[in-house]
């Protein structure tokens, strides 16, 4: 009797053993470990402790609540300096060595094209990367999932935008590279929707602040909106060099600029510079999801609210419910099953729509304005 007492005993804790370690890369009896490459330094840097940081803000909530099924979230953070080669280098380094499970918050459109073959070919859900390039969009990749809009919906609001304010002659001023490219496609198509044609094109190149020439070239036009396409260093520098240069036109960037970090980078500059938004206002509770964020913000000690980090944090909920809802068996593939049902789920006034084949999940962009202080308003 006692003999079968102990075979019982030892056939339960091998099929214990066997089922740990049948867990995917990344999952332990009492940790789920996710990676990401961001910038955290350089001229980006801003953007990728942002978005960390509201990433963290939710994932510490969470954890302190004793985790998912008895499991801490825990976030392996990479530095990529905002550079494609880096950002790639990073990614097999946390699939291959880190072993993470999945990729959350990858910052920039380079970074994350760079890192699309690494993920892909291992099978690793990329969640919520920081850019609405089509690069990442089309051709649809099952392994990524979008929270923000597309850079096509938010060319798209600020054309129309500037077009019903009667403006038609219209610059653009981009980063030249895959983020740049991407955000002037969509300019052009929204223009070319309205039978427009873009007036002068200037150019800068990545992590770099030499603007001149570009200021030149569409300075020459004398335009009436600028559209910017670049990180919030390039696009300060290019502001402060068109206003000394008496460029008077209305500048208006895409969210990826990082609205905080280019208000604080412009100071007195940055009055009446206008900014599309994928997320909601972070300085006014009028949603659940903000009320949320402002109180664990206010909890860990900061009123630093900004649209990056609430971003991380929106990303950083959306991500928990999906493993919620896998249970305490983790896989991949059950994980990207489980973001695939998060039909129309609302993190609190932010809806974010998943399905199979449907991987886009908001086309939410509002306009916002840099005021005295570097305060913002909202249109």
């Amino acid at each position: 009797m006692k003999a079968r007492v102990l075979l019982a005993v030892w056939v339960t804790a091998l099929l214990h053993c066997a089922a740990v370690f049948a867990q995917a890369p990344g999952i332990t009896a009492d940790k789920i470990r996710l990676g990401q490459s961001a910038a955290t330094t350089g001229p980006a840097a801003q953007l990728g402790i942002q978005m960390r940081a509201g990433l963290m803000l939710y994932f510490d909530r969470v954890n302190a609540q004793g985790g998912i099924a008895g499991r801490k979230i825990e976030l392996v953070t990479l530095d990529d300096g905002y550079e494609g080669d880096r950002a790639a280098e990073n990614t097999r380094k946390l699939i291959n060595d880190e072993r993470v499970f999945a990729l959350v918050g990858y910052i920039g459109t380079p970074t994350s094209v760079a890192a699309l073959p690494i993920f892909t070919a291992a099978g690793v859900p990329f969640i919520a990367p920081f850019t609405g390039a089509e690069a990442l969009r089309a051709p649809f990749n099952r392994n990524i999932f979008h929270i923000r809009a597309s850079y096509f919906d938010e060319t798209e609001r600020i054309v129309d935008f500037l077009v019903a304010s009667g403006i038609r002659n219209i610059a653009v001023f981009y980063q030249d590279d895959a983020y740049g490219q991407a955000g002037l496609a969509g300019v052009e198509r929204a223009m070319a929707k309205r039978k427009l044609t873009i007036s002068a094109k200037g150019t800068v190149a990545r992590n770099t602040v030499q603007v001149a020439s570009a200021v030149a070239t569409i300075g020459a036009v004398k335009p009436d909106a600028v559209i910017m396409i670049s990180a919030y260093k390039s696009c300060a520098q290019f502001i402060r060099e068109a206003k000394k240069a008496g460029m008077g036109a209305q500048f208006i960037n895409v969210s990826f600029v990082g609205s905080k970090a280019l208000a604080d980078e412009l100071g007195t500059d940055g009055v009446g510079v206008v900014i599309s938004q994928v997320v909601p206002f972070p300085w006014v509770a009028k949603t659940p999801i903000v009320r949320e964020y402002q109180d664990l913000m206010k909890k860990a000690g900061s009123n630093d609210y900004n649209f990056s980090s609430l971003e991380g944090f929106i990303a950083g909920k959306v991500l928990v419910e999906a493993l919620r809802r896998e249970g305490r068996d983790l896989t991949r593939e059950r994980l990207i099953g489980a973001l695939e049902s998060m039909n129309a789920f609302d993190t609190g006034g932010f809806v974010v729509s998943f399905g199979p084949g449907r991987h886009n999940g908001s086309t939410f962009v509002d306009l916002t304005m840099i005021t005295d202080g570097g305060k913002f308003v909202s249109y």
